[in-house]
């Protein structure tokens, strides 16, 4: 008689373990910038319109012309502007008028007039310059919407409403622009890295910091293990976040403005009386830091920002901060600038002339970053 009543079935073999996920996303290839001054093909500067109560939204009289405007967003113009559009813009449609006037072509003036032709309105752009002459063609290009936006001790409660307000607007919009032929927006990571353990900037002018109202935004920063990356400091920190080439940003604002039946003419004011020659009732204003010499607005500070632009460098996608650097891989161009050692730098500067020794030494510094070829 066989023993088959007492055998067991054997146990099935054990389920495999799946991998442990890394307890950061992995880092990509990240290529090295071919950082070497005879690769700038350009140096420019911009002036930030900084006022230390925020920006400038509110509208008067001048002569028989209602004006809205729309300026003063320091270094938070391109990230600010359609939220911002969406202030103004129904308070220049209140009167019932249709047919608007905007003044200049930069980034608050652009989204201004779509905005406007959105709701319905008949729009004609009055600018001196246009894309790429205009000061926001000089912009850095990175999300950052409370970038010199106002003085923390300068506002009031309810500008940290209408800031949230405003950059959860132009987010909001600027995601529709993703995928885009040319990518006029795209997102990228930032790595920032650093020699010790992060710190705050010192802040002497006591810039108005918003930015955690909208930290649900974008990912929380990363700090990753040292054999991740390819930089030569021992703390690097990781986050992602929108980036604006702005050559085709800008671009692609005016084809779509002028396919919806905008006009753009060339036109300068030097005085609000200048304004009589409009035939438009309503003006939205939207000169930036032009509006400091327009408008006589004294309040209008300007914050001196350069870029140092080396030949686009393709496979270079992604940003770095090191050593008061920040280098952003556009594909117009790889945009180096200067930030300072605190937040001061810049500040009340209205130098426009372009530093070629400024911008060699930034150039240098973020060849530091990267370690030695083994």
């Amino acid at each position: 008689m066989g023993l088959g009543g007492c055998a067991t079935s054997a146990a099935p073999p054990p389920a495999p373990l799946a991998p442990a996920k890394p307890p950061f996303r992995p880092v990509p290839p990240l290529a090295a910038l071919d950082a070497r001054p005879g690769r700038i093909m350009n140096i420019t500067v911009c002036l930030r319109p900084f006022r230390a109560a925020g920006p400038r939204l509110d509208a008067e009289t001048v002569g028989d012309k209602l004006v809205v405007h729309n300026y003063g967003h320091g270094g938070s113009g391109w990230s600010l502007s359609w939220g911002s559009a969406l202030e103004v813009v129904p308070k220049a449609l209140s009167t019932g008028q249709r047919d608007l006037a905007v003044l200049g072509c930069g980034a608050l003036g652009l989204t201004a007039a779509l905005t406007a032709q959105r709701a319905g309105a008949r729009v004609t752009i009055y600018a001196k310059e246009r894309p790429p002459e205009v000061r926001s063609s000089r912009a850095t290009g990175v999300w950052s919407p409370d970038s010199r936006i106002a003085k923390a001790d300068a506002i009031g409660p309810t500008f940290g409403p209408l800031w949230e307000r405003m950059s959860r607007a132009s987010f909001r919009t600027y995601a529709s622009y993703l995928g885009l032929p040319g990518a006029p927006v795209e997102w990228i990571d930032r790595y920032m890295v650093a020699e010790g353990p992060p710190g705050r900037r010192s802040d002497p002018i006591g810039f108005a910091h918003l930015g955690g109202r909208v930290a649900d935004l974008t990912p929380p920063v990363e700090r990753l293990p040292p054999e991740s990356y390819p930089f030569a400091a021992p703390v690097v920190r990781r986050t992602s976040l929108p980036m604006f080439n702005v050559t085709e940003l800008s671009r692609v604002l005016m084809a779509e403005f002028l396919m919806s039946g905008g006009r753009i003419e060339t036109m300068e004011f030097r005085t609000p009386a200048d304004l009589a020659r409009l035939k438009q009732k309503v003006v939205i204003n939207c000169t930036g830091y032009g509006a400091r010499a327009l408008w006589r607005d004294e309040t209008v500070v300007p914050v001196r920002g350069q870029i140092a632009w080396l030949i686009p460098q393709p496979e270079v996608n992604y940003g770095l901060i090191y050593d008061n650097v920040s280098m952003l891989g556009r594909r117009d161009g790889v945009v180096i600038q200067q930030t300072g050692s605190d937040e001061a730098w810049g500040y009340d500067d209205a130098n426009e002339t372009p530093d070629r020794a400024e911008a060699e030494a930034a150039v240098a510094a973020i060849a530091r970053a990267y370690r030695a070829p083994a």
